[in-house]
């Protein structure tokens, strides 16, 4: 017994250095770490909101953003609202992302279902063509070329098609799908269930987290949409948010507005550039914290087999 222990002992005092406790001064430093980087994180966001919020009094005495509020002035989003541009925008921006995460869902499950199964046909040639991205990315002209000849230019569907599919969500589902072990599809088989039955009783149950990160993915992707906006969309009223910010960015001031030619006095332009990006994250923001819990288990589980 006093050997085991001695030797127990021994391989303790062998272990690197990452797996030993931490000590009280590594957990201040940890502290001092995180705090340090959430600060950095939630101070851009904090200048952003109190920007958009402050009159033209108060950006005027902070010499552009501001950092500590003195009062409330919702007079910039009441001028981007109230000329259209920014409503119409962010209806087509939830359109673009609600259509095109459910489309590059369903053919993303759908291919890493497939090509999870090892006696699908063909499966490791279709494999080695969707990986073919990750090494030749198509060329810009060629896809500008496909997608005007199809006639998808200024229509949604020009921002919904080209990016339905991920490479590397379909990995990462692919890899998540083949974890699941074989005696469930196996039983239902012998059951009597179909492909489809399989994948839609036994299947997308156990794979709820993988499925909601990578939504997340697609979500986040088709709602930042902007460099195929630049392409595709040349109409004014199917631009989507990103390509509206881009517009404010630009131009100082709303784009559709006419306040300054009626003699309304128009808002600080720093004020509706900070209201308009606060729009365009906020969705975002929103909806993250409902899919954080299963952010880390759906990556790791999903990108290591087995």
């Amino acid at each position: 017994m006093t050997t085991l222990i001695r030797r127990a002992a021994g391989d303790r005092s062998r272990r690197p250095v990452w797996q030993e406790p931490p000590t009280r001064l590594g957990q201040g430093l940890k502290a001092v770490a995180l705090t340090v980087l959430v600060a950095g994180v939630l101070f851009p966001l904090w200048v952003i909101l109190v920007t958009s919020l402050s009159s033209r009094e108060t950006i005027a005495r902070a010499g552009g953003l501001v950092v500590v509020p003195r009062g409330v002035d919702t007079s910039a989003y009441e001028t981007i609202f109230a000329g259209g541009a920014v409503t119409r925008a962010l209806w087509i921006s939830t359109l673009v992302t609600v259509i095109g995460t459910a489309i590059a869902l369903t053919v993303t499950v759908l291919a890493a279902y497939g090509l999870s199964r090892p006696g699908t046909l063909g499966h490791r040639w279709l494999l080695a063509y969707f990986l073919i991205p990750f090494l030749v990315y198509p060329p810009l002209v060629p896809r500008y070329l496909v997608v005007t000849g199809l006639g998808l230019k200024d229509t949604i569907w020009a921002l919904v098609l080209p990016p339905a599919i991920s490479v590397f969500n379909l990995v990462v589902v692919r890899g998540f799908f083949q974890g699941i072990p074989s005696e469930l599809l196996d039983s239902a088989r012998i059951d009597g269930a179909s492909d489809f039955r399989t994948l839609a009783r036994i299947v997308l149950p156990l794979s709820r987290a993988v499925i909601a990160v990578v939504g997340l993915f697609y979500a986040v992707g088709y709602w930042n949409v902007w460099f195929d906006a630049l392409l595709f969309i040349d109409r004014n009223d199917m631009y989507p948010i990103q390509r509206v910010l881009q517009s404010y960015l630009l131009a100082g001031q709303a784009p559709h507005t006419s306040g300054a030619s009626s003699g309304v006095t128009m808002p600080p332009t720093e004020a509706i550039k900070m209201a308009v990006v606060v729009l365009t994250v906020a969705p975002i923001v929103a909806v993250y914290p409902f899919i954080q819990r299963h952010f880390v288990k759906g990556v790791l589980i999903g990108a290591v087999k087995g």
